[in-house]
């Protein structure tokens, strides 16, 4: 076995303990905690088994077994990014419909000061 062959193995295990550790705290989804074990688990099966790339990009017709490990893995980037933009969207829409109701809290109320002010 290759010094690579443990690193990813490595990494796979944290990762699955991390990812389980998150989710018991309540600060990763159900959902989301599915998709990154199952990333995690192909990190170590790709590492203990690293001509299955070969296998997976001849049914794809993709060249190399590596070059499929790169486009998964770009394609899932620009899905993780896709994810965080629109959170990044939401979030700023309700910084500001709280901004909105604040406002209009105050003006309807103007000797009401807020907690932070008192």
């Amino acid at each position: 076995m290759l010094i690579y062959q443990f690193i990813g193995i490595i990494i796979g295990i944290v990762g699955i303990i991390i990812s389980i550790v998150r989710f018991k705290d309540g600060k990763m989804s159900l959902g989301m905690l599915i998709v990154w074990i199952a990333i995690w688990i192909l990190l170590i099966i790709f590492s203990l088994y690293p001509t299955a790339t070969s296998l997976l990009s001849s049914i794809t017709g993709i060249g190399r077994g590596l070059d499929i490990i790169l486009i998964f893995g770009l394609i899932g980037s620009f899905y993780f990014i896709f994810k965080i933009y629109g959170m990044i969207e939401n979030v700023e829409e309700e910084i500001t419909q709280l901004t909105r109701e604040i406002a209009l809290n105050q003006g309807k109320n103007p000797n009401e000061k807020l907690d932070d002010e008192k």
